[in-house]
């Protein structure tokens, strides 16, 4: 007798949680304490411990990626009109408009999906104060033309470092550039603490400010020096991030044996290209997205839909682009003629499924959908 049931759907990613019995010892200690909140110990635990293990010098966490953003921009006094991507998620660019600044997007790189420096500069105008590029699938950014632009106009540079927890460039962390780095925790993530974010800074001066903004710009008791938000993690979180840090190297490495499952099973497929990282960088294989060409026998859109219909919820990261919303597609720099090789992208992107707990056999079946006529 065979079964109707359909398999369970597999989703684009899926958070990778522990076991439920090893986080109970945090939550015990929470209840003990009774510090929920206002950076207690468990928050300072984490700190020092991604500090380490993401080589940075300072680092300060947040309740979530966005209001670090938010927060990163206001630390460093942003005004006016700041470079980035419409190859992002919208985060990105709503930070700057939650600031009261004008984005202004610039095209990105056919192989990195990042921002493009020659781009960037062509479009540096008398009321450019910086540049958000944002390290894409966790491919780092060319860092060393961003930065060289910066110092030669005089502009601050602010990495959107969601998908690039961990990834190494040359050796050395990615979130070691630019004046500061922002980090996403979200659920979806390579590390997650339910939901959560950071900012990484170069010095101590400027790691205070920050934490002082995300605490309503209280200093003690009575002091206030700005006008900050409440932008803080909460202990649970905090203490989940502790039990996560545990198991991350693991499930990065699962995460790079399903990378090279795909790739194998894929590289001799027409019109299927799958975008690898430069051979400088150590990935942490956040995404594995793939371009469908016009030497595919289907759409990027049809493959997308028969995907779905084998319930397999891949996802057209990023499409549409940011600069197409409602809230942005007015600004000239919106307009497509202005960014070609972002708008050929965002229309042929497939983001597959990849998450520690994925198994062989369902990224098989996966790479057999897509060989299939």
């Amino acid at each position: 007798m065979t079964s109707d049931k359909k398999p369970a759907p597999i989703y684009v990613t899926q958070p990778y949680l522990p076991p439920l019995q090893e986080f109970l010892p945090y939550l015990e200690e929470i209840w003990e304490n009774k510090f929920l909140t206002n950076c207690g110990p468990f928050h300072a635990q984490l700190e020092r411990a991604l500090a380490d293990y993401l080589g940075v010098p300072h680092i300060s966490l947040f309740a979530n990626g966005t209001l670090a953003l938010i927060t990163a921009l206001q630390s460093l006094r942003i005004t006016g009109e700041v470079i980035t991507t419409p190859y992002s998620f919208v985060a990105t660019a709503h930070s700057l408009l939650w600031n009261g600044i004008r984005p202004v997007f610039v095209d990105i790189d056919p192989h990195t999906f990042n921002l493009d420096p020659d781009q960037i500069e062509a479009a540096i105008t008398p009321h450019t104060t910086a540049i958000m590029p944002v390290h894409c699938y966790g491919q780092p950014c060319n860092v060393e033309r961003i930065e060289e632009i910066a110092s030669n106009y005089g502009l601050k540079v602010i990495y959107d470092a969601a998908h690039a927890f961990g990834v190494r460039h040359h050796g050395e962390s990615v979130l070691q550039h630019g004046d500061i780095s922002v980090l996403s925790f979200h659920a979806t993530k390579v590390f997650n603490t339910f939901e959560g974010g950071a900012i990484i800074c170069q010095d101590a001066k400027m790691k205070r400010h920050i934490d002082h903004l995300k605490n309503f710009g209280f200093v003690d008791e009575v002091t206030v020096v700005a006008p900050g938000i409440n932008g803080k993690m909460n202990e649970v979180s905090a203490a989940f991030g502790l039990l996560q840090l545990k198991g991350i190297d693991g499930a990065l490495a699962r995460r790079a044996r399903i990378d090279q499952r795909y790739r194998a099973g894929l590289q001799d497929v027409a019109g299927i290209r799958c975008p690898a990282p430069a051979a400088s960088t150590q990935p942490n294989h956040a995404y594995f997205p793939i371009l469908v060409g016009p030497d595919y026998p289907h759409s990027r859109d049809a493959l997308y839909q028969r995907l779905r219909e084998a319930g397999i919820h891949a996802r057209r990261y990023f499409f549409p682009l940011i600069s197409d919303f409602p809230m942005y597609r007015g600004m000239p720099s919106a307009a497509r003629a202005r960014l070609p090789v972002a708008s050929a992208v965002s229309s042929q992107v497939i983001c597959l499924p990849i998450f520690p707990d994925l198994q062989d056999a369902q990224v098989d079946s996966i790479v057999e959908l897509i060989q299939r006529p």
